[in-house]
């Protein structure tokens, strides 16, 4: 494997919905070869909202093996143990947040190794019941994130709950998740986009020399700045409007085919025929 001084750049891919198939709970096996081609010359980045350290998001990670990731929105970058930048949110607007989300009956915090830390825990049940038919969390007070370090929320509802609180926190974002049943709360200066700036100025590779791929909102920033934006053919509109190339659904081999369209990786047919079959 080339170091990362000979390597063409570097490939972003966020993980849910764009590797990771939420109808299989799996990363499709033609992903999987398409990452495994492009490590032997690019620098492969998972950019996600997750905190990809964390034990429900570790197996992929584990998985895909990246050389460096960005979590949590760009609020935390690392590569292997090395945590290039790592940004807080301040305990102020943590708390206004929390107050505004449960005056509200909004469902806003975050789910770690020690629990679920929510306001109106009830809306995350019903979505897990909507979804998987059970609901297994492990809900704690929200309020103890007050005395915890955190950087980035979530909110588990429809769009209107996110317009509701983009309109009173002008100083944070709430890009929906792929299938409008929550978003992000992130401050308006953190993204994926500046996580992948910060990793070219780690590796010394131009920022024109990179590819994202992604399919939410969350993906959007990255999408617009990278070398090469990716829309998948599951991906919001705006997020295809966005993109360079719109390829495939994640059903559908959508990696892997961009990655040939692309021509990120010499292939033959019969390779070409394998990669999108599996």
């Amino acid at each position: 494997m080339p170091d990362k001084e000979h390597r063409k750049g570097i490939v972003s891919f966020d993980l849910d919905m764009t590797l990771l198939d939420h109808g299989t709970w799996k990363i499709p096996a033609s992903a999987m070869r398409a990452i495994e081609r492009l490590r032997r010359e690019y620098i492969i980045v998972i950019a996600s909202g997750r905190n990809m350290d964390a034990p429900y998001s570790v197996t992929y990670r584990d998985w895909v093996k990246p050389d460096a990731i960005i979590h949590l929105n760009g609020t935390r970058v690392s590569v292997g143990d090395q945590v290039l930048y790592e940004h807080l949110m301040e305990k102020e607007k943590l708390r206004a947040l929390l107050d505004f989300a449960q005056e509200h009956q909004l469902s806003v915090g975050i789910t770690d190794e020690q629990g679920d830390f929510y306001t109106c825990p009830d809306q995350v049940r019903q979505m897990d019941m909507e979804r998987w038919q059970v609901s297994d969390r492990k809900f704690r007070d929200p309020w103890l994130l007050m005395d915890r370090p955190v950087k980035t929320l979530a909110y588990v509802g429809g769009p209107e709950g996110a317009k509701l609180m983009e309109e009173h926190f002008p100083d944070f974002k709430f890009p929906m998740f792929a299938g409008n049943q929550g978003a992000d709360i992130v401050e308006q200066e953190a993204s994926k986009a500046m996580g992948l700036r910060r990793l070219c100025e780690y590796y010394g590779i131009d920022l024109s020399h990179t590819i994202a791929f992604g399919d939410s909102m969350n993906d959007l920033e990255i999408i617009e700045e990278a070398g090469v934006g990716v829309a998948m053919g599951n991906a919001l509109p705006a997020i295809k409007e966005a993109a360079d190339y719109v390829t495939d659904p994640i059903d559908k081999d959508g990696v892997w085919n961009a990655c040939v369209k692309l021509r990120l990786f010499s292939t033959d047919g019969q390779e070409e025929k394998d990669g999108r079959t599996v």
